[in-house]
């Protein structure tokens, strides 16, 4: 995998990697935009995800949704997690699947939040009200999914179970939001995987795809 990041980079630059740049670039910009006093109200309105929220304002929202991060937590984490683990998968499987992952993941994410919300704590995988009621925004459940996405097509499946055991003890140490959607979103990758017909989603990409 290493062998073949070096290879595309060297073969392109950074035209190996527009997404990761883009995603980067638009990390940093919204988390300029979510605190500054005239437009932290716009970024809101145009990539705040909640559960509460109708399915078609979450639906617009979710490709902002993606790359508006945490106004709370270190943006520079999150911006380190993005470039290597979005630039790992462009460089290995291509700049519209590494985007079509990040986005069914987050989607995912959103939907399982829904269900938990509907379910409550006393249901499966249900949580309190107030543990759903937050925004619901940043690409971490896109980068979970990315690097099992990656590792399948790799057959690393070491990598890929140490992934998937992380997660399980993440929700069974600390039921929260965050890492229950992270596990819907390697859930969601596994299940693509598995039902791939022949070598759709198996196997190296082909150069330049």
């Amino acid at each position: 995998m290493l062998g073949d990041v070096r290879g595309r980079l060297r073969a392109r630059g950074a035209r190996a990697v527009p997404v990761t740049l883009g995603a980067g670039a638009g990390i940093l910009l919204l988390q300029l935009l979510q605190h500054g006093r005239g437009t932290s109200g716009w970024v809101e309105r145009l990539g705040g995800v909640y559960a509460g929220l109708p399915w078609w304002q979450a639906l617009l929202r979710t490709p902002l949704s993606v790359f508006l991060p945490d106004p709370w937590l270190p943006v520079w984490g999150l911006l380190l997690q993005v470039v290597v683990v979005f630039g790992i998968a462009e460089a290995t499987v291509g700049p519209r699947r590494t985007l079509g992952v990040a986005l069914l993941a987050t989607l995912a994410g959103t939907g399982f939040a829904r269900y938990s919300l509907w379910a409550g704590p006393h249901w499966p995988l249900g949580l309190p009200a107030h543990d759903l009621l937050v925004r619901d925004t940043g690409p971490s459940a896109a980068v979970v999914a990315l690097g099992v996405y990656v590792a399948l097509r790799y057959r690393a499946w070491w990598t890929v179970g140490a992934i998937v055991s992380a997660m399980v003890v993440e929700v069974v140490s600390l039921p929260n939001l965050a890492g229950y959607e992270h596990l819907a979103g390697v859930t969601l990758v596994l299940t693509l995987f598995g039902r791939a017909p022949g070598h759709a989603l198996r196997g190296p990409a082909p150069p330049g795809h």
